[in-house]
């Protein structure tokens, strides 16, 4: 976590927004299933999908966890308690007043959608409230993003390499330097937990 200054408030988180590709559909299962409806920030999730077929895990998660589970809209407000999918094909951004914007813009390391647009976005408008999760996943999507989220303040996690089913993904996070926490999968809701809860006091 970033060093706060003496006599200083960390301001609350207002988003958590989570990465993953290879294996990520197991390690979103243990990440949501530790994370309930009284999580009081939206969390948004890109994981890399087939954009020629309709997904399924939506419904995957939503028999997992408390939270309410659903594919990103373009526009609506992000909600505290709500898991906010990116759908096949697009990137998923936010913006201010926690607006979601589904964008059709070029592929980001032949990906969309990506994490580096969506970390970049939680940057940009939350700043220190912007927490970035990396998990499981083969390639780079996610470290640069990642980067952006630290270098404004925010907080960064990462997966544990070793406990990781793809290593690429955090270990190319790690390799920015910019990440906070090196976690084990089942060790992520609990860290997360308790960053919304430190960070609301």
């Amino acid at each position: 976590m970033p060093p706060q200054p003496p006599g200083t408030i960390p301001p609350a988180v207002g988003v958590v927004a989570v990465a993953a590709s290879a294996g990520g559909v197991r390690g979103l299962v243990t990440l949501v299933g530790g994370l309930d409806a009284g999580l009081p920030v939206p969390l948004l999730v890109v994981q890399h999908l087939d954009p020629h077929h309709r997904t399924v895990l939506a419904g995957i998660l939503d028999r997992r966890t408390g939270l309410t589970v659903k594919l990103a809209e373009d526009g609506e407000t992000a909600r505290p308690g709500t898991l906010y999918l990116a759908p096949p094909d697009r990137h998923l951004l936010i913006g201010p007043g926690s607006t979601l914007t589904l964008s059709h813009a070029d592929r980001v390391h032949f990906l969309r959608p990506a994490a580096d647009p969506l970390f970049r976005s939680v940057a940009q408008e939350f700043g220190p409230r912007g927490v970035a999760v990396v998990l499981t996943g083969t390639g780079t999507d996610g470290a640069l993003g990642a980067e952006a989220v630290r270098s404004r303040g925010g907080t960064v996690i990462a997966q544990d390499p070793q406990s990781a089913e793809f290593r690429g993904m955090p270990e190319a996070a790690l390799g920015t330097g910019a990440v906070d926490f090196v976690l084990p999968l089942e060790e992520i809701p609990a860290v997360i937990r308790g960053l919304v809860e430190f960070k609301r006091q």
